[in-house]
């Protein structure tokens, strides 16, 4: 296992700004290979997707090939990968399609630990469909979210199950393909919120047993817009609303309008790129993104210890990571200074950690903190452990000013 932090650094250009980022969960930053593929993109030929001119082969060459890429991300079929504008508009597509089959008695349930883009539109849906949302909290003083949280919500007449991988706002990981497991033995769908851990793990769709699941490129270097993974005969059976002559073919039927070309290209390379995370590996995508992973947990594990200890030995400050399971994402408030000071005197000395709930808006409330949140550490692969004691000494001058 190979991790040469030194010239994965090397590799992003807004590093060479002298900023700590640690606002990875928001946006992570974007390699040289990223920028080149989308600006190559542009400067071919593009049209509309077709196999005649040069301009509508470039186009449908860039689909086919970030599908697949895509699929051997996120352990799926590239006939099962749906692109949108983002990770929250698929959801809201798909709520509003799987609500179709819903009735007054159905019952959806959502979690108090998710983003809300995995609660509101499935609460809305629920709501104009006549259905009932049953809550699965979490326990605020672990932030675990159970198996048995979700089990004492379910019912015959459950339709629909919604949760997340990670949370974005304190990084706990739920034991999500129990979770899924649970949905089906009540014959339920599993829709799973990947935003979060599909910048921190590997992805295996049938090992979750996720029906659905969605993510956001952006999130592991790539461009802005998002992904929605599912079983193409899942699709088959959905009937969404769509133009009329627009085609009814799986998965193009989900996708309105024209493609973001120049955008699917950037996130074939980003994920070409953590493909090789782990420089020593070889082999086919998939098993180079598995030892990636492998690598990449292994260096955030690292910084994350190093950051535990540091925020252990400081006074006054409250960690609300606690989960077992988690991502190296860190939630932290002060006795007696909003965390937004914090993130403001941060910025000031260049180190990025920025305050908030996040749109966990739920999730905050549980954890005591109203609509303000807190300080929010995300690692990044490219974090270093020297912007980890850059961190600490700027909220170790914060806490004594």
């Amino acid at each position: 296992m190979t991790y040469d932090i030194t010239a994965l650094r090397a590799e992003f250009p807004a590093l060479s700004a002298g900023i700590a980022h640690f606002d990875g969960p928001g946006g992570t930053q974007v390699p040289q290979p990223v920028i080149r593929a989308i600006a190559d993109a542009m400067g071919q030929p593009l049209s509309i997707r077709g196999r005649m001119t040069p301009g509508e082969r470039n186009a449908d060459a860039i689909v086919t090939r970030t599908r697949q890429a895509l699929a051997d991300l996120l352990g799926a079929q590239p006939t099962g990968i749906v692109f949108g504008r983002s990770a929250t508009q698929l959801t809201y597509e798909f709520s509003r399609t799987l609500a179709k089959a819903w009735s007054p008695g159905d019952e959806v349930v959502v979690t108090r630990l998710d983003h809300d883009a995995n609660i509101r539109p499935w609460v809305q849906a629920a709501e104009q469909a006549g259905a009932t949302v049953r809550w699965a909290d979490f326990d605020p003083a672990t932030g675990e979210l159970t198996a048995d949280d979700i089990r004492a919500v379910l019912s015959s007449r459950t339709r629909l199950v919604a949760v997340t991988a990670a949370s974005n706002l304190i990084g706990t990981r739920p034991p999500v393909a129990e979770i899924c497991g649970l949905a089906h033995e009540v014959g339920a769908l599993a829709y799973v919120d990947g935003v979060h851990h599909a910048a921190h793990g590997l992805v295996d769709l049938d090992e979750l047993g996720a029906d659905f699941f969605v993510c956001s490129p952006y999130k592991f270097f790539g461009p802005h817009h998002g992904v929605l993974a599912a079983r193409p005969e899942l699709l088959e059976t959905l009937s969404p609303d769509k133009l009329l002559p627009s085609t009814d073919v799986v998965p193009e039927r989900f996708e309105l309008g024209t493609l973001p070309y120049e955008f699917l290209v950037g996130t074939e390379a980003a994920v070409d790129f953590l493909a090789g995370l782990d420089t020593g590996a070889t082999g086919p995508r998939r098993q180079r993104l598995a030892a990636a992973f492998t690598a990449l947990e292994a260096h955030e594990q690292t910084l994350r210890t190093q950051l535990d200890k540091g925020l252990a030995a400081l006074p006054g400050v409250q960690v609300h990571s606690r989960a077992a399971d988690r991502t190296p994402t860190v939630l932290l408030t002060f006795e007696s200074r909003p965390a937004a000071e914090a993130y403001s005197f941060l910025a000031e000395r260049d180190v990025h950690a920025p305050a908030g709930s996040f749109y966990a808006i739920e999730a905050s409330r549980r954890l005591g903190l109203g609509d303000t949140g807190g300080l929010r550490i995300g690692l990044a692969p490219y974090n270093s452990a020297e912007d980890i004691e850059r961190l600490l000494t700027g909220l170790a001058e914060f806490l004594t000013r």
